[in-house]
């Protein structure tokens, strides 16, 4: 868990700005958090909420103390005037919001106060949206409400002018990987959890997780199957891919790590060597470089953004992905 001090190092204008609303007890009813993924968002929305509901923090600090039983609670996600709105299958829904504002006529169980938190608050529905700015007409004075997103420009600008908007800078790779490896994280996975713009959550998530290796390898695979004009990529997609890869969200992850391939291979043609993130992977690159173009490598990074893109706006995961083999297929 970050603190803000750590936070400040990547986001000084984010993080200098929420520690003075927090020290000067002037904090606003409601923040949009944006700016790209891995850039500290949801440390920050963590770390408000914990000093909000620390039970020893320092007034003249900004930091929560965190070890009280509130600031533990907020950690292992279990505080319950805390409510964390995620998207429900592709979208934010009306009834969730709903719901959350059924939570909020009543009161407390340990105090009047609440922070409820969505996350890619871009992907409201608009009835969704429509309820939120109701709830967000009329605040209560003790509630706080902080809404996510890496897309602000989707974000209704009635929602926007309710809202102090706090922006989180882009953050270059070797800041990211300079973080991870203080974290412990080796250095080539540091590497490539850095050029998939991961924040330390997500490097929690995934470092151990079996998924994600899982995950890996199978990227490889569909590499190796649609690189070879004698391999069938469609039926690997069917037998293999579809089934580990189910949510919207895992093939977008699974997208990335193909971009990251792709690119590599893109460094390689290109002679930067250095610039190359699947180090794991040299002797393969070695391999396709001179079976692949440099214009085909472009064409294929340019379908798998194109693919990326279709599943960001709920085009069908299966169509979306069997359109990527054929045009990966050589």
């Amino acid at each position: 868990m970050e603190t803000w001090e750590q936070l400040r190092d990547v986001q000084p204008v984010a993080t200098r700005m929420l520690q003075n609303s927090i020290v000067k007890n002037r904090m606003a009813h409601a923040y949009l958090f944006h700016g790209p993924k891995g850039t500290g968002k949801q440390n920050a929305s963590l770390l408000f909420a914990m000093r909000y509901f620390c039970e020893s923090a320092d007034p003249q600090s900004s930091e929560p103390c965190g070890s009280c039983r509130s600031c533990k609670r907020i950690q292992s996600g279990n505080h319950p005037d805390v409510h964390w709105i995620e998207p429900d299958g592709q979208s934010i829904k009306k009834d969730q919001i709903e719901f959350l504002q059924k939570e909020f006529t009543y009161t407390g169980l340990e105090s009047n106060q609440k922070i409820y938190i969505l996350s890619e608050a871009d992907k409201m529905t608009t009835n969704a949206a429509n309820r939120l700015l109701k709830f967000l007409e009329e605040p209560s004075q003790q509630t706080v409400a902080i809404l996510m997103t890496e897309n602000v420009g989707s974000v209704l600008n009635t929602i926007l002018s309710r809202c102090q908007r706090i922006q989180f800078h882009a953050l270059n790779d070797d800041d990211l990987y300079q973080q991870f490896v203080e974290q412990g994280i080796p250095e080539t996975t540091a590497k490539m959890f850095a050029a998939l713009n991961f924040d330390l959550a997500d490097v929690e998530t995934y470092n151990q997780d079996s998924w994600f290796a899982e995950a890996r390898k199978i990227v490889i695979q569909l590499i190796d199957k649609v690189m070879n004009p004698k391999e069938e990529g469609y039926l690997f997609l069917h037998q293999v891919w579809l089934q580990h890869f189910q949510e919207r969200h895992q093939h977008e992850l699974g997208i990335d790590l193909l971009l990251l391939w792709y690119q590599d291979l893109m460094s390689y043609h290109l002679g930067r060597q250095d610039r190359i993130v699947l180090i794991d992977q040299t002797d393969r690159l070695k391999q396709f470089q001179y079976t692949v173009s440099l214009q085909e490598t472009k064409a294929c990074v340019y379908e798998l953004l194109q693919t990326k893109r279709k599943i960001a706006y709920n085009v069908h995961n299966t169509l979306a992905m069997e359109h990527l083999v054929l045009q990966l297929q050589r």
